[in-house]
């Protein structure tokens, strides 16, 4: 039977990026209760950007809306960048608009900032 959740009638939760007190915001799709493998939407206000961190778990993004900014380029919507685990990077949105992703992780999320 498969899962499924209705994300446009998932509110937004609100996070704060620790080193700058930027909100970003998420909606929590699936966590593999095996792997700790997650789906989130995420979304990057105009002009916030996640600080130089790693993760001990590698990720993709799958740029809905906006432009993903990152420390080796811009992404535009339509566009899938996966960083490799433990790979020190930037992201976040333009200043100009926000940033809406399909965020895949494929074990359990931490973050680390540098």
């Amino acid at each position: 039977m498969p899962i499924v959740i209705d994300a446009p009638s998932q509110p937004w939760e609100q996070r704060t990026i620790v080193p700058t007190g930027d909100p970003v915001f998420r909606k929590n799709l699936y966590t593999d209760p095996d792997t700790g493998m997650e789906v989130r939407l995420v979304k990057y206000p105009a002009g916030v950007m996640n600080p130089t961190h790693t993760h001990p778990c590698a990720h993709g993004m799958y740029i809905l809306e906006g432009t993903l900014v990152t420390g080796s380029g811009r992404y535009s919507p339509g566009q899938f960048v996966w960083f490799p685990e433990g790979e020190t990077m930037e992201h976040g949105a333009t200043a100009e608009s926000d940033v809406t992703v399909v965020f895949i992780t494929n074990k359990r999320f931490e973050i680390h900032y540098k």
